[in-house]
């Protein structure tokens, strides 16, 4: 009998947990997975594999799993397709196997039963195995006909003369594809402004961009220039402490708002507290903000502090004016205040742990100086504990002002969505999901259960990174969240399709997969894991529909051609940016090249602007950052990005986009760098993709980029504020300039 070694036990348990055997970078390169990221992953996602003996009792435990767990957590359905069978497992000793009878139930998201079916006895047996020194019976069980799209709970109840057990899974049905607008599907093509909205200037604003800026943009936007989408940052929760927490695709919470977009001055609360007004008109705190409105770059202290303290008055006149009673029982008095508690009812455990989670965090920090939640007592790691319940009940004041944070924030967003439709645009804000948020925030509190706080996402060397990227998130374990039901997949989707008719979702491989770095490891020694990409796909179409939401994956790097298939298949626009979209040769690829079913953008946050990239100021920046070695590593990107430019010129010129007497050498037209801005828009709109985003640095010429990749304090990354303010923006003739070409392009072919 074949006796297998250790190392090929580890290899096997590894493969079962989808760690790949090994994977091909962007350039070709093979890189085998050790034995030692084998274990360490492995550790992190719970198993045992420090031995032999550690090995065969887990991939005993694997094969086990299955016949002691009953049936599998989850089943996916299409619409429209055969339902097939749900495999169920039943201890069972021969005498009972005529004996047994499964009585099961179908039930809505409503919790109203659907479908309720007895089965047996004389089941027809499709498998039989001893487990745990009981005899175990395999049984197929028909999925009913013509469910409509949607989740269901399945509970099944097993009956016989000596056993009776209780089995529950998730049902899933879900359409074929993601959400297509009836515009594309008629041939239409939409063009649209991209923006950072932290980046705003205004005259009204406390020194960061608001929603209120958001709402002037649109209908400045929406109605002059006649765009069809406004794309925005990633809005998502942070703690707006510099310089680790304000980059937007490293949140404290991905499935709530960051509360410093909102416009203090619009909320009802302020507008009727004499106390916050008066705050507002004290010269020491309107010189506080006068700086922070000047300021060139955002201090996202200084704003936050200002916008809490007066928050804070305007909860306590909220509280006072709407509610009645001894805390913490308050009863509701007026129509605001019920629609405060049908928001949180709505938001469910999320949000209240949300707030619990801040409450705390304050609380400790005040206390002890505990800056993570990691290093609380141990009652209040765990978000399901007693003592957080307990801290619940006792704060619940302080927590139900982050609550009304967030109501706060979702009220004012919800009111520039109702703008984008009032202006006629067809699909209004296209929203960023980030990728993952900050293992110490309030997603790695609260989701605990289906995060690995000890592995990191990243990336595999490249050539712009020889060591590879480590981006100091947890990754989500493919696992356990199959084993909850997908129940946070679907919480994020959920939460971030509601306020947009479009989404961006970040690194959209990894619905296939993710490099994992185990801690304390170098990112060299990461390898890819892989995840349920049927499952999750189902999802995200299921999702996509529901909310009437299209669906853009950021597919950038190391992407084989089968995902991208199997995404073009689903529903799921390409994004495609016009400095990556080059031949064998590298010479930019010509406009008909472009896909239809894609986005397409000139750059993106982590790279340099048009007029900067032109300018090579990208260049000189990481070269005084330290980013370029040596002089002659700089020489030689000035000599790249010379030749990058020439071609550049070329492809604009094949396209009659630029006269034809325009010099070949990018020197000779250094003063006509608004005639190449335009051009360069213009090819993209020319191209078939269905959407074709202009961001607003572009438009106004800005140099410095976003985000400078592999810098933290060293460069003013997520702080940067446009050098023009929303008032002159809606003034400036480029912006008319470019709309005229844009939608003379878009709706030409």
């Amino acid at each position: 009998m074949y006796d297998p070694s250790e190392p090929e036990l580890l290899r096997l348990l590894a493969d079962r947990a989808g760690i790949a055997a090994d994977y091909y970078d962007m350039t070709g390169v093979c890189h085998v997975t050790t034995d030692e990221t084998r274990r360490a992953i492995l550790a992190a996602m719970g198993f045992r594999a420090s031995t032999r003996t550690e090995l065969v009792e887990e991939l005993t435990a694997w094969d086990e799993r299955p016949w002691i767990q009953g049936c599998e957590p989850v089943r996916i359905l299409r619409v429209g397709q055969e339902p097939g069978t749900w495999v169920l497992h039943v201890p069972c000793e021969t005498a009972e196997e005529g004996l047994i009878r499964i009585h099961w139930n179908v039930f809505g998201e409503d919790g109203v039963q659907r479908l309720e079916q007895v089965e047996g006895p004389r089941l027809q047996i499709d498998d039989v195995r001893v487990v745990r020194e009981q005899r175990h019976i395999r049984v197929q069980i028909p999925l009913p006909l013509q469910l409509p799209m949607g989740y269901y709970d399945v509970h099944a109840t097993l009956k016989g003369s000596c056993i009776e057990r209780e089995v529950r899974f998730r049902l899933i049905v879900a359409p074929d594809r993601c959400h297509v607008p009836d515009v594309f599907q008629k041939g239409g093509r939409l063009w649209g402004l991209a923006l950072q909205l932290y980046s705003l200037r205004s005259e009204s604003n406390w020194g960061i961009g608001d929603f209120r800026d958001l709402s002037s943009i649109v209908g400045w936007a929406g109605t002059q220039l006649g765009v069809s989408l406004i794309g925005v940052n990633p809005l998502h929760a942070l703690k707006n402490s510099t310089p680790y927490h304000i980059s937007p695709y490293s949140p404290s919470s991905r499935l709530f708002l960051n509360e410093i977009y909102i416009d203090i001055e619009g909320v009802p609360e302020f507008q009727s507290s004499t106390e916050a007004q008066n705050r507002l008109a004290d010269p020491s705190f309107r010189a506080q903000l006068d700086a922070a409105r000047q300021s060139e770059f955002v201090d996202y202290d200084v704003v936050a502090q200002a916008k809490r303290t007066v928050l804070e008055i305007c909860y306590e006149n909220f509280l006072r004016d709407n509610f009645e009673g001894i805390e913490p029982e308050l009863t509701p008095t007026t129509a605001r205040a019920h629609a405060f508690l049908s928001y949180m009812r709505e938001e469910g455990d999320a949000l209240l742990h949300y707030g619990v989670f801040q409450a705390l965090e304050e609380q400790q920090r005040a206390e002890s100086g505990a800056m993570i939640w990691t290093d609380w007592p141990e009652p209040y790691r765990s978000p399901m504990s007693q003592a957080v319940q307990e801290f619940q009940y006792r704060h619940r004041r302080r927590v139900w002002f982050f609550v009304y944070c967030q109501w706060l924030a979702a009220e004012q967003l919800g009111v520039c969505v109702k703008q984008t439709e009032k202006a006629g645009m067809p699909i209004g804000f296209y929203l960023d999901m980030a990728l993952g948020s900050d293992r110490y925030g309030a997603d790695g509190w609260r989701y605990q259960d289906v995060s690995v706080l000890q592995a990191d996402a990243g990336a595999p060397p490249d050539a712009f990174a020889p060591e590879g990227q480590n981006w100091g998130f947890p990754p989500t374990d493919p696992l356990r969240l199959r084993a909850t039901g997908y129940q946070y997949f679907i919480d994020l989707l959920r939460k971030n399709l509601r306020y947009g008719g479009a989404i961006r979702l970040d690194h959209v491989m990894v619905l296939f997969r993710l490099f994992w770095i185990p801690r304390g490891l170098p990112a060299s020694q990461g390898t890819y894991v892989y995840y349920p990409a049927d499952d999750l796909l189902a999802i995200l179409a299921l999702e996509s529909v529901r909310a009437g939401a299209l669906v853009i994956g950021e597919d950038l790097g190391t992407v084989p051609d089968w995902v991208r298939e199997r995404l073009g298949n689903a529903g799921v626009l390409s994004y495609r940016v016009f400095y990556f979209e080059r031949t064998d040769r590298g010479e930019f690829k010509p406009s008909h090249w472009y896909p239809a079913q894609s986005l397409a953008v000139v750059t993106t946050h982590d790279l340099p602007t048009l007029s900067g990239y032109w300018d090579a100021h990208d260049i000189d920046v990481r070269s005084a950052l330290g980013l370029i070695q040596s002089d002659d590593d700089r020489l030689a990107s000035m000599g790249e990005r010379q030749v990058d430019k020439r071609r550049w010129l070329a492809v604009l010129k094949s396209e009659g986009l630029l006269p034809p007497e325009t010099p070949d050498d990018p020197d000779a037209i250094s003063t006509k760098k608004w005639e190449l801005i335009v051009a360069t828009h213009q090819f993209l709109a020319r191209t078939p993709a269905w959407l074709v985003l202009a961001n607003i640095e572009d438009v106004i010429t800005t140099q410095d980029q976003v985000n400078v990749p592999g810098t933290l304090d060293q460069h003013p990354n997520w702080r940067r504020k446009l050098h023009m303010s929303v008032e002159s923006l809606v003034g400036d003739s480029r912006f008319e300039q470019l709309a005229d070409r844009m939608r003379a392009e878009r709706s030409s072919r």
